[in-house]
């Protein structure tokens, strides 16, 4: 297991360019399985999880060449169904939660898929009910071997039909969606998903042939199609670093631009940390935090205190939250993160208070932030990373508390953020990796 050793305390300064979006990637890589051409990613990041995925594909035998650093083309013109049967896919696809996106394309192409149980963080209960429900209303038949503790779809052709999602889940939009683009006559899925990724997703399969409508909203219109092709596809900025480079700003006291932030494609993330107090500028496609010594957390119109929670796109999205969490405890003001998708995701709030933040966890969806406006320091402590965003927004709380910190479990944070500590330590941080 290995370590990060922050020692905290020292203002940062200078440019950063986010990772390429880790949440579109594990939708993007999937679709290469629904063509034998060639697709050429680009802009992909260098994370566990992605990589993670990489070899499963290749295990499976799609050809994956790394072209450039960040540059991969996928042509799966050989893949091996023998291989979803054996342990070593059920063992690796087990441990990551966005191999349940390999159903919809394996189901649209070669009329079956296997799904274990899936893996990733432990932030709640994750349940697959939308997908499967979507596969079986397009004509698959499903089975769970409990002895295994595996799902199985089969089906001799798919059709289209009327979906109407329990949920806007964007796995469960990803992979019903990819599942229906080759399915015979036309798919209607309402109360889709419309995140950045999702959008990103549907233009890429229309340029592979797919026919997509309504991108964006929550009624997606697809006629399918025969067969599909290759194409070239730009990943985004990941709008999770984006979030978290500005909240460690503004915790650290610091002079940071964001290069390259596609931020016409960040929602209402800007605005919600400047709900917290914290000054930004939009530089065209970049955003430009000045060195604060305090930010005030707003209230509303009516002078009630702050609630920021978690809601569908446009509204905020959860992997946030935990930033927004750390980076209200050295505000001034009061403000309540309500977190209402995952039960799990507040938990580690128990490490920033032996830190010296003032949090009252109210249960496991809600917690109160009562800030410190810097008249406390928060003081460096010993601490396990047990999610990816939990493990950012420790290593924000540590990069701006006095002393030495030391995160372990820092395997949570390499799932979903590239070469976090050099790409830190560039801006002046202090961060050791410790094996």
């Amino acid at each position: 297991m290995s370590s990060f050793e922050i020692r905290g305390g020292r203002r940062l300064q200078g440019e950063i360019a986010p990772q390429g979006a880790k949440n579109e990637a594990l939708q993007v890589l999937c679709a290469a399985l629904l063509t034998d051409q060639p697709v050429t990613f680009s802009n992909v990041p260098d994370i566990l999880d992605v990589n993670m995925l990489l070899e499963l594909l290749g295990d499976m035998g799609v050809r994956v060449t790394k072209d450039a650093p960040n540059t991969f083309t996928l042509q799966a013109s050989e893949v091996n169904l023998e291989y979803f049967s054996g342990q070593t896919f059920q063992r690796k696809s087990g441990k990551l939660r966005g191999a349940v996106m390999l159903a919809g394309p394996l189901l649209a192409r070669f009329g079956k898929a296997l799904i274990p149980q899936p893996g990733g963080d432990k932030i709640g209960r994750r349940r697959l009910d939308t997908h499967i429900r979507g596969f079986e209303k397009l004509g698959a038949a499903f089975h769970f071997d409990t002895d295994k503790n595996i799902f199985s779809l089969e089906c001799d052709h798919l059709s289209g039909t009327f979906l109407h999602m329990d949920e806007p889940s964007v796995t469960g939009t990803a992979n019903v969606l990819m599942a229906a683009v080759m399915a015979r006559g036309t798919t209607q899925i309402y109360n889709a998903a419309c995140e950045p990724y999702l959008q990103q997703l549907c233009r890429m399969l229309n340029k592979m042939g797919a026919r997509i409508s309504g991108i964006g909203s929550n009624l997606l219109t697809i006629e399918g199609v025969t067969q599909l092709g290759g194409c070239d596809h730009h990943l985004l900025a990941d709008m999770i670093e984006v979030g978290s480079f500005i909240g460690m700003a503004a915790m650290t006291q610091s002079e940071i631009t964001i290069k390259n932030a596609d931020v016409a494609h960040l929602g209402n993330i800007p605005e919600t940390f400047q709900q917290l107090g914290i000054e930004l500028e939009i530089r065209g496609n970049d955003i430009y935090i000045p060195t604060q010594e305090n930010y005030r957390i707003r209230r509303f119109i009516d002078g009630s205190i702050l609630t920021v929670y978690d809601h569908p796109w446009p509204g905020f999205t959860p992997d946030l939250l935990s930033i927004v969490l750390v980076t209200a405890t050295q505000a001034k003001g009061t403000v309540l993160v309500h977190q209402k998708m995952f039960e799990s995701r507040l938990f580690f709030v128990d490490k920033l208070i032996e830190m010296g933040a003032q949090i009252v966890l109210c249960d496991p969806h809600r917690a109160v932030v009562i800030g410190l406006n810097r008249d406390i320091n928060l003081r460096g402590i010993t601490m396990v990373s047990p999610d990816i965003r939990a493990g950012v927004a420790l290593l924000i709380a540590a990069l701006s508390a006095e002393g030495k910190s030391i995160i372990q479990n820092i395997e949570q944070i390499d799932r979903g953020y590239e070469r976090i500590d050099e790409r830190l330590n560039a801006l002046g941080a202090d961060i050791r990796r410790v094996d």
